[in-house]
């Protein structure tokens, strides 16, 4: 898991926002594997999120974020190589990239320039 003390300098908001792509990215092949949820486990810890937070990103290793919440767009500038390098972390974290994880971490790359 990421180790960035730059996690520590994110909003209440850009935590969230974070973990909604991180929880996105888990689902793009249709599965999340034991590594990918532990990935989020531990980057919720990291984040020091309260636990209704905690129980709201629970719920995304269930049902995806919805994808109007997912918008690179609406990421601060200089919030978007942290974001970047975290979704690559956790799409690497099983050992396994599919071509829907690759695919979409290059649009996710391409969309942050």
């Amino acid at each position: 898991m990421t180790s960035n003390p730059r996690l520590d300098a994110l909003s209440r908001g850009e935590r969230l926002q974070l973990l909604r792509f991180v929880a996105s990215f888990a689902w793009a092949d249709l599965s999340i594997s034991a590594g990918e949820r532990a990935f989020v486990h531990g980057l919720v810890s990291r984040l020091h999120l309260p636990p209704e937070e905690a129980i709201e990103v629970e719920g995304w290793l269930k049902v995806p974020p919805p994808p109007d919440e997912v918008d690179p767009t609406l990421v601060p500038r200089e919030h978007r190589q942290l974001f970047l390098a975290t979704v690559r972390e956790m799409v690497k974290t099983d050992g396994q990239i599919s071509r829907e994880e690759r695919e979409n971490l290059s649009l996710l790359e391409q969309l942050m320039r």
